[in-house]
């Protein structure tokens, strides 16, 4: 799970479902099972607790998007004043700024594919050994690719050229991919400020030449 705290009142989580079902919980029933969806939810906020220190007191505004990969949640803390409690959503700069960021990623994907001169994605890890799999059956000597660690956790860094692959073989390419990872909601800059860049170019090909397949 990828905790990010967005300022002093709100916390960002990503967890995938793989990450869902590996804490006892099935993908569906936290949709349909009310009490099995609150204790995911407060094993998750015990662990931001721990993670970043973010208190939970007080009333909870909370927003759940659902995405291929998994979740995305978004948890605001309420202000208590003079003894009473007022739940207040914050229009923060950082909130904002995701939302034009966001429209701007929406806008971009509408355009036909030879407008697009490239595609970049962010492909993350759970283990390792995933990453030593993918480099043994996918071959991406064609695009460019950085591997990072950040919190426990591995990144594969994809540029794709459309000068290089066309739409059908990006697609290809990327589904593959991603039988071993997911699409994280990291960027490239958050990854170069925060993380370590393990292998800077050619991560797959190096991996592989490397490291056996467990497979």
């Amino acid at each position: 799970m990828e905790i990010e705290r967005v300022n002093d009142s709100t916390i960002k989580f990503f967890i995938t479902y793989k990450d869902i079902e590996a804490r006892g919980f099935e993908r569906d029933e936290i949709w349909y099972n009310r009490e099995r969806g609150e204790e995911l939810f407060y094993d998750m906020m015990r662990e931001a607790t721990h993670h970043d220190e973010f208190e939970l007191d007080g009333p909870l505004w909370i927003q759940v998007q659902a995405l291929d990969q998994g979740l995305e949640i978004i948890v605001t803390r309420g202000q208590v004043s003079n003894g009473n409690v007022k739940l207040e959503i914050p229009l923060n700069e950082d909130l904002l700024e995701e939302k034009r960021q966001s429209d701007d990623i929406e806008e971009a994907q509408s355009l036909p594919l030879e407008d697009v001169d490239t595609l970049e994605i962010v492909i993350g890890f759970v283990d390792i050994e995933d990453v030593i799999s993918l480099s043994h059956t996918v071959s991406a000597n064609e695009v460019m690719n950085e591997l990072y660690h950040y919190d426990d956790r591995y990144y594969l860094y994809v540029y794709f050229s459309n000068e290089v692959m066309n739409e059908e073989e990006q697609d290809n390419l990327l589904s593959r991919m991603l039988e071993y990872g997911y699409e994280s909601v990291l960027t490239i800059h958050r990854l170069q400020e925060y993380g370590k860049k393990i292998i800077p170019s050619e991560a797959l090909a190096k991996v592989r030449r490397t490291f056996f397949s467990n497979e």
